[in-house]
């Protein structure tokens, strides 16, 4: 099967940074589906683990979102069967959804919205998964829960399902940070009630909640915790997605202000007893996206699924500066 590897940690400006090759088909095992691939998207973990993870000359796949038929199931398998088109956000420990076909436990893959195509869906897995975690596992938020919500970085990947799924899901206020015309743009036409500068933080979240926050989810902490400190009301709590080194939390103590970290990893690389929630989660919001309350976040779709494709998007994620996500369709 074609697919797209790296076999050593190389900036993406080297033109050798990814490679096309062949490699075998994988068999499934028990739980798993075997799907073709048919759309890809490009996070952040892709560069990441590509900067982090030298391979030592052997093919490493990247790839966490995609969308896809399913063509095989294992032995064990009950909630799929060939012919499914599904999508998933796949596992840090397996190989990923650069390839033609991949492997993917059941428990973590849900039937792809019907009315998305599937490279608007390969869009959504792993940023919905890590939104909805961070809303009913982390801050353990229901539809009756209120209050005022501040998400960093409202236009990026995850801010941009995270204030669709708040606003569909819960009775809170949400407030988004942005600072360029177009993400700002974009954060309102997703549902934020008021988008704010991140410059500035405390001064410009006072000017639209002037008593304060009561949770913020945060993707960009570094540096920012004491204008958490500041800005959150007595009580509140944080939710974080990135790993600062040396984070400092003391300032949060005065005011009883609690923090989670947020991995969506975290069920699929330790086998969790509830691994399946993960599944549940991508049906609940596949039935969101079919009624119209939750849409795609895709803003830029490159193609075919080629070591050209998959460089420019990495170019583009590392930039900073991307608003929603990006796909690969096609092979």
């Amino acid at each position: 099967m074609r697919a797209v590897a790296y076999r050593k940690s190389l900036p993406v400006t080297d033109p050798a940074v990814f490679a096309d090759v062949e490699l075998p088909v994988p068999a499934p095992g028990p739980r798993d589906l075997l799907v073709r691939v048919e759309a890809v998207s490009v996070n952040p973990v892709d560069m990441k683990v590509r900067l982090g993870v030298d391979p030592g000359g052997e093919p490493k796949v990247l790839g966490f979102d995609a969308a896809g038929v399913v063509t095989a199931v294992g032995e064990e398998v009950t909630g799929f069967q060939t012919g499914d088109e599904v999508y998933y956000a796949g596992s840090l420990d397996r190989p990923g959804s650069n390839a033609r076909y991949q492997l993917v436990d059941e428990r973590i893959a849900g039937h792809k919205p019907r009315t998305l195509s599937f490279a608007e869906a390969a869009a959504l897995p792993l940023t919905t998964i890590t939104a909805y975690e961070a809303l009913f596992d982390r801050f353990r938020f229901t539809a009756e829960s209120t209050g005022t919500l501040l998400v960093l970085a409202g236009a990026g990947g995850v801010g941009s399902i995270l204030i669709q799924l708040a606003r569909a899901l819960t009775n809170l206020t949400v407030v988004a940070t942005a600072s360029r015309p177009e993400s700002r743009e974009w954060a309102l036409k997703l549902g934020a009630h008021h988008v704010v500068d991140h410059h500035d933080l405390v001064e410009n979240v006072r000017e639209v909640a002037p008593d304060g926050v009561d949770y913020v989810f945060s993707p960009n902490t570094d540096g920012r915790i004491g204008e958490f400190a500041e800005i959150l009301r007595p009580g509140g709590a944080i939710t974080a997605i990135d790993e600062p080194e040396g984070l400092e939390l003391v300032p949060l103590k005065s005011k009883s202000i609690s923090f989670h970290w947020e991995f969506m990893f975290t069920r699929p690389l330790h086998r969790t007893a509830d691994m399946a929630a993960q599944h549940d989660l991508l049906e609940r919001v596949a039935a969101l996206v079919d009624e119209g309350k939750v849409r795609t976040t895709l803003t830029k779709e490159l193609g075919p699924i080629n070591a050209a494709s998959v460089r420019e998007a990495h170019e583009l994620i590392e930039t900073g500066h991307t608003v929603g996500k990006i796909v690969i369709a096609g092979f």
